[in-house]
């Protein structure tokens, strides 16, 4: 990490050239009319990362990254064209690739996360966890890469959340086949979506002779991707008043997460699960 450091000269979040070089393709081209194009791309999403690792206001970020209201006139361009989302899709699968899987996975974990919103413009009050605010329901292949998320108020069940997971999962990643969940997942109405749909829902329970904490098989690789996503101090809590642009910070942490890895493949993986820069 401190290599890392040494190469992006200004903040551990910056991107390295090699990780430019996988990212720059993907950029929007220029317009063929109209005034010439002074944007520098690399500074725009060297800015947003900056701004969802340290969670600081858009109007806080500093004066290298040039003026806020251009970064955040561009997010949210690059946002409504999906770029945070299919960087982080691409960079997903090519690191499957290094590790000798297949590009799409076939097996993956359900689970969901309750956190506080205090900027929201709907909320909702999860009763189990006493928490008002939003959740978030992800899917994880065996190894803890994000899939999908989908945000929804904290009233709404996991079991309801899971059923929209149903739905994205077999749209995105079709080769899905196999979706382990906690005991909250083993309802009539999403066991029968699950069938509808080809899945095959593999509850893993808790012990009932186990005392304390208990790890559980499967189960604690999404906890370990929410631990992820919580190092990224902008998602310690929502943020967001708008739920599309909180997906996008989470796609923005978890794909450079992923860009990274597959930029830097020298660095041992442990590091990186455990720092997440």
């Amino acid at each position: 990490m401190a290599g890392i450091t040494r190469k992006t000269k200004r903040y551990p979040s910056d991107l390295t050239d090699e990780e430019w070089e996988r990212i720059a393709p993907l950029m929007p081209p220029a317009n063929r009319r109209g005034r010439k194009r002074t944007t520098d791309f690399r500074e725009i999403i060297n800015a947003l990362r900056y701004l969802v690792r340290s969670g600081c206001g858009w109007e806080m970020l500093p004066v290298h990254f040039g003026p806020w209201q251009t970064v955040y006139w561009w997010f949210r361009r690059l946002m409504r064209r999906f770029l945070f989302q299919t960087i982080h899709d691409v960079c997903l699968m090519l690191d499957r690739e290094a590790t000798g899987r297949e590009t799409s996975p076939s097996g993956g974990v359900i689970d969901s996360q309750s956190i506080k919103a205090p900027h929201a413009k709907t909320r909702g009050y999860d009763a189990g966890k006493k928490i008002v605010g939003r959740k978030r329901h992800i899917a994880v292949d065996t190894d803890g890469r994000l899939l999908l998320v989908q945000l929804t108020t904290a009233d709404i069940s996991d079991s309801a959340g899971g059923q929209m997971i149903l739905d994205a999962i077999r749209k995105r990643w079709p080769w899905v086949k196999h979706l382990f969940a906690d005991g909250a997942y083993d309802c009539l109405q999403l066991m029968d979506k699950a069938t509808f749909l080809d899945f095959t829902v593999e509850i893993i329970r808790r012990s009932e002779t186990a005392k304390g904490f208990e790890i559980l098989p499967r189960r604690w690789v999404v906890e370990r991707t929410f631990g992820w996503m919580i190092r990224w101090r902008r998602l310690v809590k929502d943020y967001e008043q708008r739920i599309d642009v909180a997906e996008a910070m989470i796609h923005i942490a978890m794909g450079s997460l992923m860009l990274r890895r597959n930029a830097h493949p020298s660095i041992s993986k442990r590091a990186l699960n455990l720092r997440a820069f």
